[in-house]
């Protein structure tokens, strides 16, 4: 008897301190949690003893919702020129930086829409791709070099030098200590930038100008990259290797990857035959294709991007500028914003949104940025 009262007793208090928990776990409700702990210190299946659980109208992703943009927040004449990238901050801050042919890289609060930040890039030259996360913000151009800047400082701290022709795209590896660039000149390198002097680690070498790429935040960071004969390829960091070589994917030239969040076997790409396609690295194959009679891609680096669920795909057109969100699963349009750009799309990102949950950001070729809510 004794020892029943005890067992009863430290179940009861394992249930006492789960009920102070003020904090959801990856959006799963405190009752969910609590119900399955009875389950499992009772012995018996924790799905029979959980409460029936109200559906929910925003899809959660952590702690907030990844949510289909309906209406604009905030727009902004970012830049003079054509803004050329976009990027939300890695680390899920309120911040989204462009670059621009202007010669600029620009930092903004998505919750108010301000200028934060500006950083100069090589004189007259165009900017053509920035990212950011943390403490560290870097933009490359067509001066051959890639900058990068303390965002906390506002300091150049590395000019990236190596590459013979202009660099078109960059991506930041996760804990901002290595970065990856892509050039005309048919290279891509991997640079140290943890140190005082950068050092320059990995080449990896193909027939065709890279256009864009993407780092896996997964295990081994696998790389991809579009390019502009119209094939995809996936490399091994650790060793440069070539691991998957997809031709002619896109007819005209890839202008934008993007591994599905939270996979290494899936990757979304934007082609200037004017549709979205969702690859399977593991068989070389084409998943799915979105396309719209309205929807038109007419630059080498108009990107698009996934949902931060992955749920859903956006992208921009780049002839009247609309916004267009299509269903992931099943390739139907959910979605056409028009009338906010007047002139074309050069690309679209969607961050997991900070502390004001915004997500979807759109940039022109009159420089406009549009924060989509």
């Amino acid at each position: 008897m004794n020892d029943t009262i005890e067992k009863l007793q430290k179940e009861n208090n394992m249930l006492r301190s789960l009920s102070k928990m003020e904090k959801s776990w990856f959006g799963l409700p405190k009752k969910g949690i609590l119900a399955g702990a009875a389950g499992l210190v009772g012995g018996g299946d924790a799905k029979s003893k959980q409460e029936p659980e109200e559906e929910s109208s925003e899809r959660q992703w952590g702690v907030v919702g990844a949510v289909v943009p309906s209406q604009p927040l905030f727009t902004v004449k970012a830049h003079r020129d054509d803004a050329a990238s976009v990027r939300y901050d890695g680390t899920n801050q309120n911040l989204v930086a462009t670059a621009s042919s202007d010669s600029t890289i620009r930092v903004w609060d998505t919750g108010n829409g301000q200028l934060q930040a500006s950083f100069s890039g090589g004189g007259s030259y165009p900017m053509l791709g920035v990212d950011i996360s943390g403490s560290v913000i870097c933009g490359c151009g067509a001066d051959k070099t890639c900058r990068v800047w303390r965002y906390d400082t506002k300091r150049m701290i590395h000019q990236l030098a190596g590459h013979s022709q202009k660099i078109t795209c960059v991506r930041l590896f996760a804990g901002e200590k290595n970065i990856i660039t892509g050039s005309a000149d048919r290279s891509i390198r991997i640079w140290d930038i943890s140190r005082h002097i950068y050092t320059h680690t990995t080449t990896f070498r193909h027939s065709s100008t890279t256009n864009c790429m993407d780092v896996s935040g997964e295990k081994n960071c696998p790389i991809v990259t579009g390019h502009l004969d119209g094939g995809v390829r996936c490399w091994d960091a650790r060793t440069g290797d070539r691991a998957l070589d997809i031709p002619a994917l896109h007819e005209g030239g890839v202008t934008s990857v993007q591994w599905k969040p939270g996979s290494i076997h899936e990757v979304l790409t934007n082609g200037r035959d004017s549709t979205l396609k969702i690859v399977d690295a593991r068989n070389n194959s084409v998943v799915l294709t979105f396309r719209d009679r309205d929807f038109c891609t007419l630059t080498n680096h108009a990107s698009s991007s996934y949902s931060p669920d992955g749920i859903h795909v956006a992208g921009g057109s780049g002839d009247n500028g609309d916004l267009f969100v299509w269903n992931a699963s099943n390739g139907e349009l959910e979605k056409r914003l028009s009338g906010l750009h007047k002139s074309g799309s050069m690309g679209v990102a969607w961050g997991r949104g900070g502390s004001n949950g915004q997500q979807v950001a759109s940039i022109d070729k009159s420089g406009m940025l549009v924060l989509w809510a």
